[in-house]
């Protein structure tokens, strides 16, 4: 619960945009939670703002992908008018299951960032996603 209102403050400020992503199973009507999506440090007049991706649970089905690229069109849309160009996708270097995710909603990598310990004790990658690509 929680979590649930977290992301209600986000949706209220205006700043963060979580989604939650249900998997279908073809034998049932019901749906399985299979990961969280997150546009943040979103804001009006500001040109960028970060996605990212939670579930390990559910690597390798193309869920994480899939998600990705519905939030990327969702925030492009919804936030055009708001000056939104660029969102960013940050991992450390080590997590080649998001550097994978990263290639397939074609953002492309820009920069390999600096460990910032204690809360990033590895280097990172920034990949980069604009607009109109």
């Amino acid at each position: 619960m929680r979590w649930v209102r977290g992301q209600e403050r986000g949706w209220a400020a205006g700043d963060r945009f979580g989604f939650a992503v249900l998997e279908a199973h073809p034998d049932s009507v019901h749906r399985q939670l299979a990961g969280h999506v997150v546009l943040k440090e979103a804001a009006s007049g500001k040109p960028s703002a970060e996605v990212g991706w939670t579930a390990a649970h559910a690597r390798g089905r193309g869920v994480a992908p899939r998600a990705l690229e519905a939030l990327t069109g969702w925030a492009f849309d919804a936030l055009r008018a708001d000056g939104l160009e660029r969102l960013e996708l940050l991992h450390q270097v080590d997590n080649l299951a998001s550097c994978r995710v990263a290639y397939k909603s074609r953002y492309v990598l820009d920069t390999v960032l600096p460990a910032a310990p204690p809360s990033f004790p590895r280097e990172g990658h920034l990949h980069i996603r604009h607009r109109d690509t």
